[in-house]
């Protein structure tokens, strides 16, 4: 399926967006957990993702890059705080330099990811990322974040149906 529903909360700090997959939390786990198959969603179909190091422990870091149509990259990290697998995974996710520094202009979200067994076998995927001010998810948003994770997390079904 689709993302099914966004909500934007200024009030709460809060952006969730809720996805369903149809595949079982084990196989929805492993679009998270590989980083080959990471890179192939994490950002919108005209924005790659390359993923440079990946490491989905508690205290870990996911650094990336994502290229635009022009060729121009926007780095990234995530800075792991809890991982239940195959349930939910905690990060900060934050923009950074290219060298992987994070970015202190931009906002630095905290982000929690819950993969739910809908009864079908299928998983109900749910990302809440929580921002330090209304400011920081207003800035997001108008860049164009809802927009984009949607069409990323859109690409989910295909990788695992593949």
């Amino acid at each position: 399926m689709t993302v099914t529903d966004v909500r934007k909360d200024i009030e709460n700090l809060t952006l969730v967006l809720t996805n369903h997959v149809a595949a079982p939390v084990d196989r929805v786990w492993q679009v998270w957990a590989d980083p080959r198959l990471l890179e192939r969603w994490w950002g919108p179909p005209t924005y790659p993702a390359t993923v440079v190091h990946h490491d989905l422990a508690p205290g870990g870091a996911v650094r990336y890059f994502m290229t635009s149509p022009e060729g121009d990259k926007y780095h990234g990290f995530w800075q792991v705080t809890a991982v239940d697998a195959p349930h939910s995974l905690e990060f900060d996710d934050g923009f950074a330099d290219d060298a992987g520094r994070p970015n202190t202009d931009m906002p630095v979200s905290s982000t929690r990811v819950t993969l739910v067994d809908d009864g079908t076998g299928g998983t109900v995927m749910t990302l809440t990322s929580t921002y330090p001010s209304a400011e920081d998810l207003e800035k997001v948003l108008a860049m164009g974040m809802e927009e984009g994770i949607t069409l990323a997390l859109n690409q989910i079904d295909g990788l695992v149906a593949a």
